[in-house]
């Protein structure tokens, strides 16, 4: 059946949002300028100030979620309320996992390239099957576990990859082993998210874009509170700040000062977060599960694609073997190889209905599902 224009508009602005995401926060970091008190010329590395600003983004999304549910007052229309009450402070330990996971991300983003970062994001798959076994109780099929493996090949692909890949001053062969590291890391609390909202925040039926902005509204007021502390604990190595802190948020206020286009950046990751989300579960309700994940691939090829087009990073031709590897481990764990036998075996596809219901009942999306 043919896509309506609004369809097409919520896949293109998925797409492009989603890719937006990335590039931006990698554009950002490619930046040089000065800092306060006379800093000489450096890098703008300063991923836990990106991550309160990714967590503005979502918390954007409880602006509209209100906003929808104003305009609903009166209406027919209960999707905006949820069905039964429940507590927000249900939403701290998910939005805990993902304030630690996105800051992960960011500081691996400034070590690797934007497109291995987008791949190896795909190890989520792995522990979100493991911790679904282990903690809810979930049985895995056989396409599920065949999924996990081709997953952990592509992945091994994907820093192979890396490894062989020439390193220029900024990206060090240290760095980026250091910063894949970090980025499976950052998936195994990814996944623990998932299970807890799963677990405990599904069962209430809440509205998502109020998931989103409550988790983006947890994130952002603890992770600003941390940016105090973190101006005085020394981090060594790992410091991208003069100061050789863990996180210098006046420095890079002032290199923003001095390179406003660091602000443009910023200001489209801000935004991008935000209308990744609403587009990401648009799609789903008005098309399927299905198509957010093959456009969520998609995002990955354009991210490549760019990052090579502005020079960012050198082609390697085990990227593609990789990111074909990863596509296909997703598509195994995810169900998507079903409809094509399906077809194949009785002449049409399986209801749209019923494909959703298998794909978002057999692992979710992480609510706020980032960057």
């Amino acid at each position: 059946m043919a896509w309506t224009k609004y369809q097409l508009f919520l896949a293109g602005l998925m797409l492009v949002t989603g890719s937006i995401n990335t590039l931006s926060a990698k554009w950002a970091d490619n930046f040089m300028a000065e800092g306060c008190r006379g800093s000489k010329e450096h890098s703008f590395q300063h991923p836990f100030l990106q991550a309160v600003g990714m967590f503005l983004g979502e918390l954007s999304c409880l602006a509209a979620f209100y906003l929808l549910r104003c305009r609903a007052t009166g209406q027919s229309d209960s999707s905006i309320d949820p069905q039964q009450p429940f507590n927000p402070l249900l939403f701290l330990p998910p939005a805990l996992c993902d304030m630690t996971g996105t800051s992960l991300m960011y500081v691996a983003l400034n070590m690797t390239s934007a497109s291995s970062f987008q791949m190896l994001r795909g190890a989520v798959i792995i522990f979100t099957g493991l911790f679904s076994v282990a903690f809810l109780g979930r049985r895995l099929v056989l396409s599920q576990w065949l999924g996990i493996l081709a997953t952990i090949a592509g992945l091994v692909v994907v820093g192979l990859a890396d490894l062989l890949s020439k390193h220029d001053s900024q990206h060090k062969l240290s760095e980026v082993i250091t910063g894949d590291l970090l980025i499976i890391m950052a998936q195994i609390i990814v996944a623990i998210q998932m299970v807890l909202e799963e677990k405990f925040v599904y069962k209430h039926n809440v509205h998502p874009l109020r998931a989103v902005g409550t988790e983006g509204l947890f994130g952002f007021v603890i992770l600003s509170l941390l940016l105090v502390p973190m101006y005085y604990i020394p981090a060594g190595s790992f410091s991208g700040n003069p100061r050789g802190t863990l996180e210098d948020a006046l420095d890079a206020f002032c290199q923003v000062g001095r390179q406003p286009l660091i602000a443009v950046a910023l200001l489209g990751n801000i935004s991008s977060i935000a209308f990744f989300n609403f587009a990401g579960i648009s799609v789903t309700k008005e098309l399927s599960a299905t198509t957010r994940m093959v456009l969520d691939s998609l995002r990955t090829v354009v991210i490549w694609a760019l990052s090579l087009a502005l020079g960012w990073e050198a082609f390697h031709a085990l990227q593609i073997l990789g990111f074909l590897i990863l596509l296909i481990g997703t598509a195994l764990y995810n169900g998507l190889h079903r409809p094509l036998l399906g077809r194949l075996s009785r002449g049409r596809p399986p209801a749209e209905e019923s494909e959703q219901e298998r794909l978002l009942g057999g692992t979710r999306t992480p609510i706020n599902d980032a960057s």
